[in-house]
């Protein structure tokens, strides 16, 4: 930072400071000089953290736990992982602390089939942006589409145990963006002006459908993954039990209406950061791990 003292940087406070992309804004944020609070959950998560930080333990749920880690805070990374009904009160309570909110969202606005299904998330997500725009704070919206991360939890077990992969609508096609490009992008909101009033929906930089990503899981592995099409109805029966059906429709119904038509791409991530966004392959290569055996 230049030889910036940090104690004239007011600190940002990040809430889903464990998850997949809190924990990497935290990083990007310590690498910019920039002094963090985390919100955890439990205190236990609090090992997981970088020394640097300033943990605090607070529930999304009792919205006056927060107090403690917004007091002399600058910003926030709102992540909502509780259920909506303390959302009013939380974010008047951020509103009253802190300058600025950065909103991690979902690509619900977006004019394509795929982010156009019935979703409680999107509703959800579409709620706490309108109660953020009513405070009048400094805020951005960071829309991430679908993580590349999703793919260890969906097709990780298959490849482990060298089976073959069996999905529905192989031929749907996605942009799957890296984490740590949303993690980027939302630092650099969180530390740097010029980004008020920001509503960014981050991608990959290609269109690849299902069946292709396997395909690159595969190269990059060395090793052919045989891909095999199961039907919607065959999908529900294996996933229940493991997720909510309101979430398996969501996604069945989306990865339908994405058949036939090249993924949502858009150049946010290049144009905010300067740099382009890693391919699928770049995060696959990076955790091939996550594929291979006793991972």
């Amino acid at each position: 930072m230049g030889g910036v003292n940090q104690t004239d940087i007011p600190p940002v406070l990040v809430t889903g400071a464990t998850g997949r992309v809190g924990r990497v804004v935290i990083d990007q944020l310590l690498d910019a000089g920039v002094p963090v609070r985390a919100l955890i959950h439990r205190s236990e998560g609090a090992a997981t953290l970088p020394r640097k930080v300033e943990v605090f333990t607070g529930d999304l749920t009792v919205p006056e736990s927060l107090d403690p880690a917004l007091n002399g805070a600058g910003a926030v990374f709102l992540v909502w992982t509780a259920p909506p009904r303390t959302a009013e009160a939380v974010v008047g309570r951020l509103a009253a602390h802190v300058r600025r909110i950065v909103f991690l969202s979902s690509p619900h606005r977006t004019p394509h089939p795929f982010f156009q299904q019935p979703n409680p998330m999107a509703a959800l997500h579409a709620d706490i942006e309108r109660l953020i725009a009513a405070t009048g704070i400094e805020s951005t919206i960071v829309r991430p589409g679908m993580f590349a991360s999703n793919s260890p939890v969906w097709w990780g077990p298959a490849i482990r145990a060298g089976e073959v992969v069996r999905w529905p609508y192989g031929a749907a096609e996605t942009a799957p963006v890296d984490d740590r490009d949303v993690a980027a992008v939302v630092a650099r909101t969180l530390h740097q002006d010029g980004h008020a009033g920001g509503d960014y929906v981050l991608t990959g930089p290609e269109s690849l459908t299902q069946a292709a990503q396997v395909d690159v899981i595969g190269d990059v592995l060395k090793r052919r993954i045989t891909f095999e099409e199961m039907t919607p109805d065959e999908f529900r029966s294996l996933s229940e039990g493991t997720a909510p059906s309101s979430v398996v429709d969501m996604l069945l119904a989306a990865w339908s209406a994405a058949v036939g038509q090249p993924a949502y791409v858009t150049t946010t991530v290049a144009d905010i950061l300067g740099t382009a966004p890693r391919t699928f392959r770049q995060w696959a290569a990076d955790h091939a791990t996550a594929f291979t055996e006793g991972s």
